[in-house]
């Protein structure tokens, strides 16, 4: 890899870009994953790659929503696990959550790769290959789940997801925690809690706020909940996308 320097102007995208190349190489990331980077990326650029006001309310709603579940799930695919596995480790730690991979372009050698890769970073245990459950009304691979991880779980954190699957898992009464740089997009439009943010900067601010509230009682992490808006934050994404502010 090209040697990048920090003060490069475009440093933090093309990181990113390299993670997803090594990634592809590594056999975690599928091909596809280097449109949907790019995609993503371009709602970054006009979100000025920062995390706005009404993201931090989010993530921070993310995180009371994670402490309060019974058994949360962190979702990952080829494209969060080349760009931020360690913080999702870190993450699933300080919630008590479990991870699971779940692919649309699922092969063992896939599967098996990144849940290498999540071990490699930390990770002891990683669910998503023994498949033994499946998402209702789904006919493609990522219907696949095991029935001990996603398909038990009750607060599911399905970051960079695909639009049909988050609305199976919210028909399922599950809460959805997605992270989308996309307000417009079915997944976002579907979450109980839609941060639209760049994973890479998501995940760690999840961290951040759940280690903040790990000493709160119920009463107020339910509070914290209980005030956030899913519309008002999808509108305060877009009004940012359109005005640059």
């Amino acid at each position: 890899m090209t040697e990048i320097p920090e003060d490069h102007p475009r440093y933090e995208s093309l990181l990113t870009r390299h993670r997803i190349e090594e990634g592809v190489e590594k056999g975690i990331t599928s091909r596809q994953g280097l449109i949907a980077q790019g995609r993503g990326e371009a709602f970054d650029y006009l979100l000025g790659e920062r995390t706005t006001e009404s993201a931090d309310a989010a993530e921070r709603a993310a995180a009371a929503y994670l402490l309060l579940a019974e058994h949360p799930v962190l979702s990952i695919n080829g494209n969060v696990a080349a760009l931020c596995p360690g913080e999702l480790v870190e993450l699933a730690n300080v919630v008590g959550a479990d991870l699971e991979v779940n692919l649309f372009n699922r092969t063992d050698e896939r599967m098996r790769a990144i849940a290498d890769h999540l071990r490699e970073h930390g990770a002891s245990e990683v669910k998503g290959l023994s498949a033994d459950g499946r998402i209702p009304g789904l006919s493609h691979e990522r219907a696949k789940v095991d029935a001990d991880g996603i398909g038990d779980a009750d607060v599911v954190l399905v970051p960079l997801e695909d639009g049909d699957r988050a609305e199976a898992l919210a028909a399922m009464g599950k809460v959805e925690l997605v992270v989308d740089l996309n307000p417009m997009s079915r997944s976002a439009q579907t979450a109980t809690v839609p941060i639209i943010d760049n994973i890479v900067r998501a995940v760690p601010n999840v961290t951040r706020h759940a280690r903040e509230l790990r000493g709160k009682s119920r009463e107020e992490l339910e509070a914290i909940v209980a005030v956030f808006e899913a519309k008002a934050a999808l509108e305060a994404a877009e009004e940012a996308i359109r005005s640059g502010t």
